[in-house]
């Protein structure tokens, strides 16, 4: 799969003077919730609204959608609003009956797109379809797997596509719901600056007063548009009550985001920025230098070790140095989950180049 310009087609001939907006509830609960909300919506900037239909959860037990039933509530929806309706597919079975009811909008979630199977079957089911297909990213941080998905779907014919980065699953305890792991989402988009990249912090977040920030970072880095999902009454909404928003709550948020230009030509701007971005290239070439230094230490580390027989890892002392180096981080003006990813790097690294020492 090459980059062209047209696959963002489908998104310019939305014809918006704005980021693109997919609103509605996480789940379809009954109808007259789903009518109240899309009405709700209608005259605002949202273009698309979405439910969820099947909901697979972490764990059995749960509310996991109303099914079939609510596919014809969205119906009734695009009826009386206008509004395109979308929402999330997992299995072929879905991706048929979505079609049967002229759904606009399908997107592969977290879950699926982690499964090759799973995202080959929906698109063999999807395959020649005229409708807008987006894949979220896999649950874990994997760039391959996440484009994968996109290329399955584009080899069965489908031209209208977009991915969505609702964040990863991590064993460690952050603010997020799930981390933005922001680096996989760029790498993305300097592959394919073209294809479509819409932010879904409902789900980075798992809590509404988080929306905006995540929404604002992610259009700061050039994102096409959001998904966010909204409730009239998101306490008692029957999943994800914590992550949705009212109605009039996602209005203010996107009346009070900034829409950043792409660039500016000014000669001013030009020369400011050639001269920071120069003083950036010597900076990291200077990181680059004493990151090499400090690796032949480690080597020397590891001799060391190697000649008293002594293991590689030494967790007080990673521990100390953790402890010292956030500290030190914090003065610096650099946050504690940055400090803590480029250490565990650093010593990843570092233990790889005593491995090479006891084993030489």
């Amino acid at each position: 799969m090459e980059n062209k310009k047209e696959m963002r087609k489908w998104l310019d001939d939305f014809n918006l003077n704005h980021p693109l907006v997919i609103a509605g509830p996480c789940s379809a609960e009954t109808e007259d919730q789903v009518l109240k909300i899309a009405h709700e919506l209608k005259d605002s900037k949202v273009s698309v609204f979405r439910a969820g239909i099947w909901k697979p959860r972490t764990r059995p037990g749960g509310f996991e959608g109303v099914g079939e039933i609510g596919l014809k509530w969205l119906q009734k929806a695009k009826k009386e609003t206008g509004l395109l309706m979308g929402t999330e597919v997992a299995t072929a079975a879905h991706c048929k009956l979505a079609l049967e009811h002229d759904i606009d909008v399908l997107w592969v979630g977290a879950r699926t797109t982690a499964n090759p199977f799973a995202v080959q079957e929906i698109a063999d089911t999807l395959k020649g379809t005229d409708k807008i297909v987006l894949v979220k990213n896999p649950v874990n941080p994997d760039l391959a797997l996440w484009l994968g998905g996109v290329e399955r779907l584009h080899m069965a014919g489908i031209e209208k596509l977009g991915v969505i980065h609702r964040g990863f699953s991590t064993y460690e305890k952050t603010k997020y719901r799930n981390i933005p792991e922001w680096q996989i989402a760029i790498e993305l988009q300097n592959k394919f600056p073209d294809l479509p990249l819409i932010i879904d912090p409902s789900h980075i977040t798992g809590d509404r007063k988080m929306i905006f920030e995540v929404t604002q970072e992610a259009l700061d880095l050039n994102y096409d548009g959001m998904i966010i999902e909204t409730h009239y009454d998101p306490d008692n909404a029957w999943s994800d009550a914590a992550q949705q928003v009212t109605p009039d709550a996602l209005k203010q948020i996107i009346k009070d985001l900034t829409i950043r230009k792409t660039d500016d030509t000014t000669d001013q701007y030009t020369q400011k920025m050639t001269k920071l971005r120069a003083n950036i290239d010597v900076l990291d070439a200077n990181l680059l230098e004493l990151l090499g230094k400090r690796m032949k230490v480690a080597d020397e580390i590891g001799q060391v070790k190697k000649d008293a027989n002594v293991a590689i890892l030494q967790n007080n002392r990673w521990n100390e140095i953790l402890g010292k180096m956030i500290l030190e981080g914090e003065k610096k003006g650099l946050t504690e989950e940055f400090v803590l990813r480029m250490f565990k790097a650093i010593h990843q690294e570092s233990i790889g180049h005593q491995e090479k020492i006891f084993n030489a």
